[in-house]
């Protein structure tokens, strides 16, 4: 991507900026990943397979089980993704995205990190590029064009922030859906039938939606669609936000409803907070609440130099959490440059070393905000020149 264009699409508004960072992303882009009949299983695939087969192969019980829980802030249930990790060799995780606008951070790394662990565990991960959700939903002005060139973006993104792409599948939703209609209408209208409008109108908030939001009636039959996804791609493991909790243990209680003894595996990532105080998740509506992929330098640094950051706090630290969550998986350390007056440079190699050091005093907002500009800057130049 070319930084020029990466940074002149940031002015914009959200879906101008996505559309242009789309663009700047190359035309190989759209070419690679346009909407199109899914072809038969094909030797690459039965190559991953085996790659993945032979990855497990390496890893104990406790390790995969280990790795995947490192992914979650909550799992429904714990002795239920052992049982499976016994019993399947492969488990299928579900993961799905909805083209919405600009990609932030956590979108964009975050899920990279997590995807790359589910691999590792020996997982193949199923992405669902929900355009049709996206479209119920009124993004990008519900311009499905739109929405497509949005999710293409995304995955070149992924690409370049190093996803590990053999063990993922990405399935665009309309095409899926249309190409097996059959099996997906009956189980939507099925999960329809089965719940009350209170209990789908309770799920909304997976949109983005407050509960006592006036809705579309395309929206309200979203959640039956959403949770219908689960099935239809035959997942074991949910590994969504924890935004995306409601409609996961709807899928659940349908289990019940069906009597379906095996039910989906929930293992829900954390939420990064937005950069404000108070501001509990990152929000594409307001852009200085977080970092986004096509993000300059001196945007980051900005952002990072105005982030809430209150001394010796460490809960509800925005600053520490995108250490915790992005920098330490990353670089599997966090490098604090300062004067010797001021405790001299220093290396944390863990989070617990680090929070200890913050809550005592021992390292200043000062110290965190530059270093953390730094790492996050060194993590997003595999934009610009990983092609």
């Amino acid at each position: 991507m070319d930084p020029s264009a990466a940074a002149a699409a940031a002015s914009m508004d959200p879906s101008a900026a996505a559309a242009a960072a789309a663009a700047a992303a190359g035309e190989v882009a759209a070419a690679s990943v346009e909407p199109s009949p899914a072809p038969e299983a094909s030797s690459s695939a039965a190559a991953a397979a085996e790659d993945l087969a032979g990855a497990v192969a390496g890893m104990t019980l406790d390790e995969r089980y280990e790795l995947l829980m490192s992914i979650g802030e909550e799992c429904i249930q714990p002795d239920e993704l052992r049982k499976l990790l016994q019993n399947k060799p492969v488990p299928i995780c579900y993961d799905g995205f909805e083209p919405s606008g600009r990609m932030h951070i956590a979108q964009g790394i975050v899920k990279t990190i997590n995807v790359n662990k589910m691999i590792r565990a020996g997982c193949k991960v199923k992405i669902w590029i929900a355009d049709w959700f996206a479209q119920l939903n009124n993004k990008m002005g519900g311009d499905l064009k739109k929405i497509q060139t949005v999710g293409r973006y995304m995955i070149e993104i992924w690409k370049a922030a190093g996803m590990n792409l053999d063990g993922v599948e990405f399935l665009w939703s309309s095409e899926e859906i249309n190409r097996r209609a059959n099996e997906y209408w009956p189980l939507v209208m099925d999960i329809g039938r089965k719940n009350n409008v209170k209990r789908i109108t309770r799920c909304c908030t997976i949109m983005g939606r407050a509960d006592n939001e006036e809705l579309t009636a395309a929206q309200i039959f979203y959640p039956c669609m959403q949770c219908a996804d689960i099935f239809f791609l035959k997942a074991d493991i949910c590994q969504l936000g924890m935004d995306q909790r409601k409609v996961n243990m709807l899928a659940r209680e349908y289990c019940d409803d069906i009597k379906k003894k095996l039910k989906p595996i929930i293992l829900s990532h954390h939420m990064l907070p937005g950069f404000k105080e108070g501001q509990e998740k990152m929000s594409k509506s307001d852009p200085s609440s977080a970092i986004f992929m096509e993000d300059d330098e001196a945007q980051v640094n900005l952002k990072i130099k105005q982030a809430f950051c209150p001394p010796n706090i460490v809960e509800g630290n925005p600053c520490l959490e995108y250490i915790k969550y992005i920098v330490f998986p990353w670089f599997e350390r966090f490098e604090v440059v300062r004067k010797e007056n001021n405790g001299g440079n220093k290396t944390f190699l863990s989070m617990d070393e680090l929070t200890a050091d913050y809550a005592s005093g021992a390292l200043h907002p000062a110290d965190v905000k530059p270093a953390l500009a730094k790492a996050i800057n060194e993590i997003l130049k595999v934009l610009f020149f990983s092609h």
